[in-house]
């Protein structure tokens, strides 16, 4: 492969500016100086710009805590996003494997991996994602069996798919549910009377939020979380 197809195939660098950057002698193959970026390299060659080196990407996968206030979007003119918090080449490639409100936190999944988002999201895969709710009001413990059973939710035709309630105190619980409907958790409770005000995801089928994650932070999903999916 030729070196700058290399080096702009793994960084935010555009070909201009891998010129621009040989011609300052600050790019290095196997620690010597090359200007000639139609170089061809090879598979186990080290490139480096400004002595960091430039790795080949491979699949990438990411937990994120994320904070109230931004949105699951790749870009958005009014509001922070989720790719905005990371601090990576690339980013453009990456997709969000399953959405939030803005004003819900909690654990979002990123990856440039698009059949693993689609094991992540598809309906017909059931992956489960749990859910710490607060409400306004006191939590009936009549909901435990009306969300076993399903759901009518206002403009939809067929009831949710069964979700088991935890209640942890009169205004609080835990809900897990199995598909991702819009808005579906506050609908699930609108629909029984009840408001969200707090709402924060801790899990993605077996994969929890890390508790070492304070808002705003990420870091790589380990191989065993990955392949849970």
């Amino acid at each position: 492969m030729r070196l700058d197809k290399f080096i702009g195939n793994n960084s935010d660098y555009s070909r201009k500016q891998i010129q621009y950057m040989a011609r300052q002698s600050r790019i290095r193959v196997n620690g010597v100086v090359e200007k000639n970026t139609a170089y061809q390299i090879a598979a186990t060659d080290q490139i480096s710009v400004d002595d960091t080196p430039v790795q080949a990407a491979g699949l990438r996968y990411f937990m994120l805590h994320k904070p109230a206030g931004v949105i699951c979007a790749n870009t958005d003119p009014a509001h922070p996003t989720v790719i905005d918090l990371l601090d990576m080449p690339r980013k453009s490639e990456l997709q969000i494997a399953g959405r939030l409100d803005g004003d819900t936190t909690g654990l979002v999944l990123i990856t440039d991996d698009g059949q693993w988002n689609h094991r992540v999201t598809a309906p017909t895969r059931a992956c489960k994602k749990r859910y710490r709710v607060t409400t306004t009001e006191a939590i009936d413990e009549a909901l435990i069996d009306l969300f076993k059973q399903g759901v009518q939710l206002h403009n939809e035709k067929d009831l949710t798919l069964p979700a088991e309630l935890t209640i942890l105190n009169s205004h609080e619980a835990l809900l897990e549910i199995q598909e991702g409907r819009y808005h579906q958790v506050k609908r699930m409770f609108a629909a029984a009377g009840n408001h969200v005000v707090a709402l924060h995801r801790e899990s993605v089928g077996a994969i929890l939020l890390d508790p070492q994650l304070a808002p705003g932070q990420y870091r790589p999903l380990t191989a065993e979380e990955i392949a849970s999916i």
